[in-house]
């Protein structure tokens, strides 16, 4: 049911955005991104009735995994931060120090309550600031009691409006529903979720003067793992910090200090160049500055005058600004002698970008330029050329630098012998899969004492339990398959810090001609699945074509010897490349085959044969279309 409604709604978004790449007048681009914006509420509101619906028929499993508290709540704020932004709204991450960090249980269901919590405060919010904070409240050997709250500078709640927040299908008074809204099931679901998770959640609030949404929530601790060393002596270097919003501060100043610097606040530019420059050539030199800005409060010319003053002094510089600053910010950041960095600070890309800042050649030898002043390097591997082909199209398209292999051996070798900033790691390869190359980097890291790469991994499936088994394998993140631009954007911003640029629109004198074959072949689905390039559907279509009679004879050879393990794992590695290409019946053939399999269920012959006679038809519907 929940694929039977969602499919024509993915469709109208992936032409819209395929439409939005054509040569548009301003009325029809406005138009579009109107049809986009109510498309993707649809999509939102239509995903929180099917959770509801699940819950409600205690359908929904929740998991029970290792997390780091210090990423979940900065990570959400990560992917909520340009929306906070354009309203010009404070976002800040506090994780106080009594804080467990490494706890057991659900972290996909408790950032979605998170981005539900931090999303409404967004929304209600005109000016002012949005503050998500993580404290003990009780604990023991075995558990942690937390309070987990999100307060806002908003509108604010009567005692009325309180009482209808958790109720199905209501939001508050007429006043609030004015507002983009939804269903109003987001509070509900995130009410079912914690007293599934055995907590509860409720809210604070005065009409006028904001809000504060608070979980309190027990859970188990987890084995603490041993905190990442930054491979560089950062115990007292001297850190000079200017951040103007009171809260932001002092979350800066614990995330420094949590890495091992002495902080010293300044309250403008002008007092912190004077303070560097008095203890520049003694005993107390400071060796970095860390801005917190804006363009309100400075201009990037303003600012670059200052990061060369302060570079003359052997003083480096790390720059944090708000997301949708951070092109005017960009021009700046010039030299390996500085960073610059999205609001909100995150402790894991603080340490990162320290390490690279303060010593760029002590973590690995031939990094390069820093972060700021160069496009993030990502290694790409899939043992399906299809698929690096789109892969690597899309990031190289958004500003990528990007190195593809074949395998889990080439991917070893590739981190061993390069640096990156991100590796995609397809799951299902032959020879080493995706778990066994994870497995032997971070033993590689480990015996060096150096920093753990962010892996994310690609895959078909995306079950709770196959979630849990990824992250347990030492991956850090994971994106299902077919990856679009948006997500493959966003997760190079979480795990990079870098925020890559939008695609180029194609510009072109008339729209090309998309023929809308039959269920076989849909050239207008791959021409969408390529984001729009017709060269790249091509090229995927004809890699996929040329590689179908070694993949058939393959799956005969296996399925005569019985084979189940090289069965699956040809028809997974087909499965993928049919996914990046528009041929429907082929893609449904391959998945049918492949659960069955892996079920050892009833009617897999059935479902080979079906598979086999697929792979027929498309090859002679490509030569009577060619």
């Amino acid at each position: 049911m929940s694929h039977e409604i969602r499919t024509p709604l993915n469709g109208i978004l992936g032409f819209t955005h395929l439409l939005q790449k054509s040569e548009l007048t301003p009325r029809q681009f406005d138009y579009l991104g109107t049809i986009e914006k109510s498309a993707d509420n649809l999509l939102s509101i239509i995903n929180e009735i099917l959770d509801f619906s699940k819950i409600e028929a205690g359908k929904l499993v929740l998991d029970n995994i290792p997390f780091n508290l210090r990423d979940l709540l900065p990570d959400t704020l990560t992917i909520l931060a340009p929306a906070a932004h354009a309203k010009q709204l404070e976002l800040v991450s506090l994780v106080y120090r009594d804080t467990p960090l490494a706890l057991s249980g659900d972290p996909l269901r408790l950032r979605q309550i998170l981005t539900n919590l931090v999303s409404n405060a967004i929304k209600f919010t005109r000016e002012g600031t949005i503050v998500a904070r993580a404290m003990l409240e009780d604990e023991t050997e075995e558990h942690a009691q937390l309070r987990i709250s999100v307060q806002d500078t908003g509108i604010g709640l009567s005692s009325q409006d309180v009482r209808a927040l958790f109720q199905a299908f209501s939001q508050a008074d007429n006043s609030l529903s004015r507002q983009p809204g939804g269903t109003g099931l987001g509070l509900v679901i995130s009410k079912r979720l914690i007293e599934q998770m055995g907590g509860e959640i409720g809210v604070d609030s005065t009409p006028g003067e904001g809000s504060e949404f608070w979980i309190s929530l027990k859970l188990p601790k987890a084995r603490e793992d041993k905190e990442e060393s930054l491979n560089i002596p950062l115990g007292g270097l001297r850190a000079a910090v200017l951040e103007h919003h009171d809260l932001a501060r002092q979350a800066l100043e614990h995330q420094l200090e949590d890495c091992g610097l002495q902080t010293i606040v300044f309250n403008n530019l002008e007092n912190l160049l004077n303070g560097v420059t008095a203890a520049h050539e003694t005993p107390a030199a400071i060796d970095l500055a860390v801005l917190g800005v804006t363009a309100l409060e400075i201009s990037p010319e303003r600012l670059r005058q200052h990061i060369w003053d302060l570079e003359n002094l052997n003083c480096k510089v790390m720059v944090l600004c708000p997301t949708t600053e951070h092109a005017l910010f960009q021009l700046a950041v010039h030299d390996v002698y500085t960073q610059l960095q999205a609001k909100p600070a995150c402790t894991r890309k603080l340490q990162k970008a320290l390490s690279e800042l303060i010593a760029p050649r002590a973590v690995r030898a031939d990094i390069g330029p820093p972060l700021s002043s160069r496009a993030p390097r990502v290694l790409c591997v899939d043992d399906n050329p299809a698929n690096l082909l789109l892969v690597q199209t899309l990031l190289e398209d958004m500003g990528a630098e990007v190195v593809a292999v074949e395998g889990g051996y080439a991917a070893v070798n590739a981190v061993q012998q390069e640096a990156f900033d991100l590796v995609l790691m397809d799951m299902q390869m032959p020879g080493m899969d995706g778990r066994q190359a994870t497995e032997a980097i971070r033993t590689w890291e480990a015996e060096r004492n150096q920093s753990s790469l962010p892996i994310v991994a690609l895959t078909a499936h995306a079950m709770a339990n196959e979630k849990r088994s990824l992250l347990q394998s030492g991956m850090d993140d994971y994106l299902t398959k077919p990856i679009s631009e948006r997500q493959l954007a966003q997760v190079v911003l979480k795990w990079t810090g870098l925020a890559l640029r939008n695609p180029a629109p194609e510009r072109q004198n008339e729209a090309p001609e998309v023929h809308v074959g039959p269920l076989v072949l849909d050239h207008e689905e791959g021409l969408r699945l390529a984001a729009g390039k017709a060269d790249l559907a091509a090229d995927m279509l004809a890699m996929l074509l040329a590689s179908l009679d070694a993949d058939r004879e393959a799956i005969r050879v296996a399925r005569a010897s019985q084979d189940v393990h090289a069965l699956i794992e040809r028809i997974h590695r087909l499965h993928g490349a049919t996914r990046y290409c528009g041929v429907p019946q082929l893609r449904t053939a391959c998945q049918r085959a492949e659960t069955l399999l892996k079920q050892n269920a009833a009617h897999t012959e059935e479902a080979l044969d079906d598979l086999d006679k697929a792979i027929i038809r498309l090859e002679s519907e490509a030569r009577v279309t060619a």
